[in-house]
């Protein structure tokens, strides 16, 4: 029975998944196997013995201590693209809003409606322009990150009519094939700024990304330039934005990332953090994770963790050996030589490392014995052995 340890309210979609047979879910379980978790502070969170695997129903991780989480071999999950389809739609509403003042101007004709002896339809007709704006039609949009929402409102922005360019210098193949062929590629920001009526972040938060838009990358952006920030509020520096707002630089700012500082500066849009806060994005995010926490523990494949290389194989033996350990020289001929002392015959095996990690999958023709086990975990390096029987 597998322990599997809810930090926060899991979709009942994706809490299906799991065969109550072979896994025991709640927020009451106790030394979990696994945990599912969507925005619980984990920073201070005292792992269980048990504990192999975090799950997170969602696409960023800054909540969960990765470096400490490898250190110990427990393998954390996201969820990337799950929700891509949500932030999305709000990232279109969020160009719209940047606009064409539609939130002034609603908020606008209640405060008509409720005063008293003012004709509506005639104070509408005689103060609308005061909330007039652009089209998006025929105008230029940078996408910053073309990852799987990124790609998303890149392509249907060139169904809006717009000239769409895009920059991301860790592009890969595959969400190089999800974009539309029209969308320019560009290897320098910088040609990103210099053209762009409206711009829109898409890059994870990282130490090297924060602040990605500040000052110095305002000054190289088009006069009026209208900035969304729906990905995470540290990739913009509230100060230099602020300034930039107040100069005229920067026509809107709509950040769905709201604090005490910005939300009050005048064409300031602020969401309460909406982009995937829909029914369907919690029930996708939820169904992925559950997935990808399972396949790991019942069958040891690793697909979308941000701390582990990824790796899958189908079963082609009795037992399967699961290990994670430090990517140092040696390693596999240390593994092979205690599983040919113990006389363990081979089926398949494979290999792949990140940064500091590896993960070793061995199929083997028979049962590991305790003693094969105790043999692997003393070899310098290794931080946990598993052992899967078919």
């Amino acid at each position: 029975m597998y322990r599997i340890k809810t930090l926060n309210k899991i979709a009942a979609a994706g809490l299906n998944q799991l065969d109550k047979s072979r896994f025991q879910v709640g927020d009451g379980v106790e030394n979990e196997d696994g945990i599912l978790v969507r925005s619980a502070k984990m920073h201070d969170y005292v792992f269980p013995d048990a504990l192999r695997a975090i799950a997170r129903a969602g696409a960023g991780t800054n909540n969960i201590p990765i470096d400490r989480c490898s250190e110990s071999g427990i393998v954390v999950f996201n969820t990337p693209g799950a929700n891509a389809n949500a932030v999305k739609e709000l990232v279109m509403a969020a160009m719209l809003v940047a606009s064409r003042d539609i939130l002034g101007g609603a908020d606008w004709v209640q405060e008509q409606a409720h005063t008293p002896n003012v004709d509506v339809a005639a104070a509408v007709e005689k103060g609308k322009s005061a909330f007039a704006g652009p089209e998006l039609y025929r105008k230029t949009l940078g996408v910053i990150g073309l990852g799987a929402i990124g790609a998303l409102v890149a392509n249907i922005a060139l169904d809006l009519g717009m000239d769409v360019y895009g920059y991301d210098p860790f592009l890969s193949v595959d969400a190089a094939l999800r974009l539309d062929r029209h969308v320019h590629v560009v290897k320098n920001v910088d040609e990103l700024y210099r053209v762009s009526d409206y711009i829109t972040l898409h890059i994870p938060y990282t130490p090297d990304t924060r602040d990605f838009i500040n000052a110095e990358a305002i000054g190289k952006m088009k006069g009026q330039v209208r900035v969304l920030n729906l990905a995470r509020g540290e990739l913009v520096c509230d100060d230099d934005m602020i300034a930039a707002l107040e100069s005229g630089r920067v026509a809107k700012y709509v950040t769905d990332f709201p604090n005490a500082k910005i939300t009050t500066i005048r064409n300031v849009v602020a969401l309460p953090h909406l982009g995937a806060s829909t029914p369907e994005s919690e029930e996708n995010c939820a169904v992925m994770a559950v997935r990808q926490l399972e396949d790991y523990l019942v069958n040891g494949n690793i697909r979308n963790s941000v701390n582990m290389p990824s790796l899958s194989q189908e079963w082609s033996g009795i037992a399967r050996l699961c290990l994670i350990h430090k990517n140092i020289p040696a390693m596999l001929t240390q593994i092979m030589s205690v599983l040919s002392r113990d006389n363990i015959n081979v089926e398949n095996m494979t290999n792949k490392s990140r940064k500091d990690y590896a993960y070793t999958m061995v199929d083997v023709n028979t049962r590991i014995s305790g003693a094969a086990a105790s043999e692997l975990r003393a070899i310098p390096g290794m931080i946990r052995v598993r052992v899967l029987n078919h």
